[in-house]
This record gives C-alpha cells, structure tokens and sequence, in this order.
C-alpha cells in the first residue's frame, strides 16, 4: 500500500514538473501571450455578429400540450388546430416542419427542453373550443422556445404567429357568416375578427441575444484548439529543438510527460475559456443559468476527449508546422459541424450524421443547455458520458503510440 501511494505521489510530483515547465515556457513567450488574449476576443466580436442563414426548418420536435376538453359531441378545434400542424410541409421538400409531440404538462415540457429532445413547445389552454364557438372569446396560444438556440426558435416562433394568424382569419369569416345575432360587444366583435391570440414566452426569464447563443460554442472552441493546438505543437517544437530527448531520458515515466504537458495545456484552455465567459458576461450580459460546477466538469471532460487526439498527432510529426498543420485541418471542419456557430439543425442530413461523431457537438450542447437552459447533471449525464468515452479511447489508442513514437 505504501509502495503504491509512492508512485501515485511520484506520478503527480513528475507530472506537476512538466506542467510547471510548459507553463513557464508559455510565459516566457510574450507573443504568444498576447495572441492567446486577443484571439478569444477577436472570436467573441466576430462570431456574435455572424448569423445563419434562415432557411426552412425541417422535422422540428415540438411538443404540444392540449389543455381543451371541447363539449360531448362536439368537434375538438384544438384537434383541428394540432392535425394542421402536424401537416405543415417544409419547402422545396416531402418532409414535415414539425415532429408533433403530446406532452403531459408544463413541467415535462421544460424537462425535455433541456434534454435537447423538443425545439419548443404549444400549449392550447382550456376551454379553448367552447370560448371560441359558444363563448365569442378570444383565446391565447402559447409558445415556449428554446432560448438555447435563438435562430431556431425566432424562425419557429414567426412561422407559428403566420400559422395561427392565418387560421384564425378563416375561422372568423365562417362565424361571421353565419352570425345571425344582430349585436355584439366589442369583445365579442374582437373575438370573431382575431380569434386566438399568440403569447411567446421562453424557458428561463429574460430575453436572451446572439451572445447568450455564441458564448458557450466559443468556450468550447477555445479550449478545443488551446489543447489540441498547444499539445501537438508543444511536443513538436521540444523534438524540433531536441528538449525532448533530455526529458525523456530524466527519471520520469512516459506518461507523467504527457498527464504533465496535458495539464499545462488544460490549464491554458481553462483560462481561455475563462477570458470569454468573462466578456461575454461584462460585456454582452450574458447570464450563466446552470450551475457553475457543472458547467466547468463540461469543459473538463470537453478538454479530457480531446487529449488523445492531440497526443496521436504529436507522436505522428517530427515538425512543429506539420503538427500545426494537421491539426488546423482536423479542428476547422470541427468547429462548423459542431454547431458553435451555426445551428446543426440547419445542416443537410448527412452533416448532421458526421456532426455526432465529433465530441465537439456534445461539448456545446451540454455547455448551451448548463449555461442558457439552466439544465442539471441529470439532463446533460449524456453528453458528458460520450465526452468521457471519447477521452478513454482516444487515450487508449494514443499513448501506446506516442510511447512507441519517442522510444525509436
């Protein structure tokens, strides 16, 4: 037992020492602490002004919440209502816009909101069908959004108002028509001209802006390149200046060098991160909705399923700019597909396929829904679990190489 304590402590004392060594490199350089401010600034400013293209939405998940009970043997107008949008065709496509779900109450809708698993949701209130044939009342319709994903939710939320807007134009002529009473109240006469009535409302309080939406795809991207990038080219450099050799052969196992140079690069992807949610909070007022815990075990487990890929590059190249190469190769298509920037959504089907086999995408989706959603361990447990097991077989595959690489 005391043995294996010796190691442990041996293992972090040699770790920590290659850590120290990076990072004081790192400071050293003064150049590159300056690009390493700026760039997570120079992104924020660039990226919160970029908006997607609004184009059709298609097999959107959105739930439907029927609170009307219309009267014994009367036709449900909530019925009518829900088989309309159910219909609802994208263009230029055989496809639906809306994957109509029921949904049991308030609460469910929120939970699955926050999984990720609706866009939004309708709540049809009650006496819905009654108010507006027996009653002449104008009715309110409600939409929850994903505040998650502003671009989504906008598009989603003007398509519904023309939707309803429409629906009630036609349901107002047919009463007109056929009204045989010879006088109404105003709100009677209201009732008949604008029937339903659209009230948007998000999951959280506020109205979020493009920043609240960009800010947790920067944190990720930010930390992505600060630990791929760093590590690949920090290994590089060392073999490319020969400081690796004399680190090699000092008494210190193999992977204490890399737990070791992992740390530095962790510790700068963390401070980065740190630099952009400190912006975007002074800044552009965005607000952290989740718990602040969660939220940096996402970006841990973010840099931890990038680590090995990192490493494997490192081991493959003999030059800095190689690595540098490669790995701007690897992260760019990453960012895009992703969704930091643009909603996946939005990407022809066989992008939103690839777009699952990047660790990146669950990085930002559990990042969106701690920070914007306000989701717990519980509803981002998933994306979490698939960032670990990136990280467990990235390592896997990598360490053996790089230990085979630097012992040739």
């Amino acid at each position: 037992m005391k043995r294996l304590m010796k190691r442990a402590l041996d293992f972090l004392g040699d770790s920590g020492q290659v850590t120290k060594k990076d990072l004081k490199d790192f400071y050293r350089d003064r150049a590159r602490i300056i690009s390493f401010i700026i760039m997570p600034l120079f992104m924020m400013l660039l990226t919160g002004f970029i908006f997607p293209s609004q184009g059709s939405l298609k097999d959107v998940p959105v739930g439907i919440l029927n609170l009307d009970k219309a009267s014994p043997g009367q036709v449900s107008l909530s019925d009518q209502v829900i088989s309309t949008l159910s219909s609802i065709q994208a263009e230029d496509s055989t496809k639906k816009v809306m994957i109509v779900k029921p949904v049991q109450n308030e609460a469910t809708i929120k939970e699955l909101i926050q999984r990720q698993d609706l866009s939004g949701a309708i709540i049809i209130p009650e006496n819905f069908s009654n108010g507006l044939t027996k009653e002449h009342k104008q009715q309110t319709i409600t939409i929850i959004t994903d505040q998650s994903n502003p671009q989504i939710s906008s598009i989603l939320s003007t398509m519904l108002d023309k939707v309803f807007d429409s629906m009630g134009k036609k349901m107002s002529t047919i009463a007109i028509g056929s009204l045989i009473q010879p006088k109404l109240s105003d709100a009677s006469m209201s009732a008949l001209i604008s029937p339903m009535a659209v009230e948007s409302k998000g999951l959280v309080p506020g109205k979020p802006n493009y920043f609240q939406f960009v800010a947790p795809g920067v944190i990720a991207m930010v930390t992505m390149m600060a630990v791929m990038m760093g590590l690949a080219g920090s290994i590089a450099r060392e073999k490319e200046q020969g400081t690796l050799d004399g680190i090699l052969v000092a008494p210190v196992s193999r992977f204490s060098i890399i737990m070791g140079k992992t740390g530095a690069q962790t510790v700068r992807g963390l401070m980065q991160g740190a630099i952009v949610l400190i912006l975007a909070m002074t800044f552009f007022h965005v607000k952290i909705y989740g718990n602040f815990l969660i939220m940096l075990a996402v970006i841990i487990l973010g840099i931890f399923s990038f680590v090995g890929l990192g490493i494997l590059v490192s081991a493959a190249v003999e030059e800095q700019e190689t690595a540098m190469t490669i790995m701007m190769t690897v992260t760019f298509p990453m960012l895009f597909l992703s969704g930091a920037f643009f909603p996946i959504q939005q990407m022809p089907g066989f992008m939103q396929a690839i777009s699952k086999c990047v660790p990146l995408t669950y990085e930002v989706q559990a990042l969106r829904q701690v920070v914007v959603l306000g989701a717990g361990l519980g509803e981002v447990l998933k994306p979490l679990l698939i960032l670990l097991g990136f990280g467990v077989v990235t390592l896997a595959i990598s360490i053996p190489a790089f230990k085979r690489v630097v012992t040739r």
